[in-house]
């Protein structure tokens, strides 16, 4: 269901995007494993919002994206950007600041 502007969201939400090529298989893993993810992680606190680049390139200007699929986490600031199939959810978790970075040994 697309948001409409005078949606209003709740403090702690989550806007994401995540930017596709049509209906590959890469996106729809790519989907997949976002909603696995925020389904374990930000139960009822996101929202997110499939753009189709087939559909309409010149979306792709905004965020400046250069590789599908792209998730965009639009809230909470800052912007992050995740580039892939999002199969690695260690990677996405510290990508969306949901796990911290592990130190690597010096």
């Amino acid at each position: 269901m697309p948001k409409t502007k005078t949606q209003k969201r709740k403090v702690g939400y989550w806007d994401l995007r995540l930017y596709v090529a049509g209906q590959t298989e890469r996106s729809v893993r790519a989907f997949d494993n976002l909603k696995k993810l925020c389904e374990e992680h930000l139960k009822g606190q996101y929202y997110i919002e499939v753009v189709d680049l087939l559909r309409d390139p010149k979306l792709a200007r905004g965020d400046q994206i250069i590789a599908l699929p792209t998730l965009v986490r639009k809230l909470p600031q800052p912007v992050r950007k995740i580039i892939g199939d999002l199969s690695n959810t260690e990677r996405v978790l510290v990508g969306l600041d949901l796990r911290p970075r592990t130190q690597e040994p010096v």
